[in-house]
């Protein structure tokens, strides 16, 4: 089940007797621990980590009778500890972990639980994806006996833009359409970021709507953000801006060749809609995601300005310039700040043709 159902759950029916939460996203892990905590006193809620304490520890604990509290949570990270000694060592686990290795325990724990006593288990380390995979289907091997199973998986673009969105008007913050976009792309979607960085704006825009050169001026990790500047001044064909935004990217330690397979992509994208003769940016929008291309509007409309002031052959002359600029980068000794000023002084030119 996902975070919203396990919840929706808990709240009609109160906390299941054993939980565990599997997977990466954080944001929603600590949704969950909110919501999960706000329902005892400080004094019924205990924390352990099974890269400290055993497996069998934590469910003597939970056997035991509290003097303070009738209802108890008993809230374990680093679940992944508790797999056996070979399979932890197969799964990155620390060497020096506290676990006993063996889920008979916690199976008949399951069977007859401690009435009143909540146990959650966090197993973040690993994703449901690539070399992870592996390693985190022997994690839910092993709590296969928990029925309570709440996967926390990274979120797509999507659905992070949606949250974000509710979390702006919970914070009272107004970002536009565009700020939102990119506040959600340069942080990757990842919703733990998304959630302080709104905060933060709000705290700093007040009742002003916050715009892109907010974004670029407060979110620290949002060096793309300058990197999408850049492409929209080159679209605009504004060289003494392009130059100021490269020398900001250059004091923030951007690695430029990065900035450069931006710009390629973009004049690329900005060709192919050109040649699909795509007038609007909802068709460039469109057309990309029939492609299987994920696209919001904001970056459409970047593809579309783009379009609108680089004919076909200028089009073809900016990705040439790219590949020169990619193959100065790889020249034995590149100075790559040279390297973009002269791609940006040819690409920006008035000259006939360019």
């Amino acid at each position: 089940m996902n975070v919203s159902q396990f919840l929706a759950r808990a709240k009609k029916a109160g906390p299941p007797p054993v939980a565990l939460l599997i997977g990466p996203e954080a944001y929603q892990r600590r949704q969950a621990k909110q919501t999960l905590t706000a329902a005892f006193p400080p004094e019924a809620i205990t924390t352990h980590d099974l890269a400290e304490v055993s497996l069998s520890s934590i469910l003597d604990d939970a056997r035991s009778l509290s003097l303070f509290a009738t209802e108890r949570l008993i809230w374990i990270v680093n679940a992944e500890a508790a797999l056996p000694r070979g399979r932890a060592a197969d799964a990155d686990s620390d060497s020096g972990t506290a676990a006993d290795g063996d889920p008979a325990p916690l199976a008949a724990y399951v069977k007859d639980p401690t009435p009143g006593v909540a146990l959650v288990f966090e197993a973040s380390r690993f994703d449901f994806e690539g070399d992870d995979k592996r390693k985190l289907e022997r994690v839910a091997k092993f709590y296969s006996a928990v029925p309570e199973v709440v996967e926390l998986r990274r979120l797509d673009t999507r659905a992070a833009r949606s949250e974000a969105e509710r979390l702006a008007t919970a914070a009272g913050a107004r970002l536009d359409s565009e700020a939102l976009d990119l506040l959600v792309e340069s942080l990757g979607a990842d919703l733990a970021r998304i959630s302080v960085e709104i905060e933060k704006l709000a705290l700093y825009a007040g009742a002003r709507p916050v715009g892109v050169d907010d974004i670029t001026a407060l979110v620290p990790d949002a060096r793309a953000s300058n990197i999408f500047a850049l492409v929209n001044a080159l679209g605009r064909r504004d060289r003494a801006r392009s130059l100021e935004i490269l020398d900001t990217l250059t004091r923030e330690g951007e690695y430029l060749p990065l900035a450069l397979a931006f710009l390629s992509t973009q004049f690329r994208m900005a060709l192919v809609a050109r040649e699909a003769n795509l007038k609007t940016a909802s068709q460039i929008q469109s057309h990309f995601q029939r492609l299987g291309v994920p696209m919001w509007g904001s970056r459409a409309e970047q593809v579309q300005q783009t379009v609108a002031k680089f004919s076909q052959p200028q089009l073809e002359r900016a990705i040439k310039l790219t590949f020169e600029a990619d193959r100065g980068m790889r020249d034995t000794r590149p100075d790559d700040r040279i390297v973009m000023e002269r791609f940006i002084l040819s690409l920006a030119s008035n000259q006939p043709g360019a």
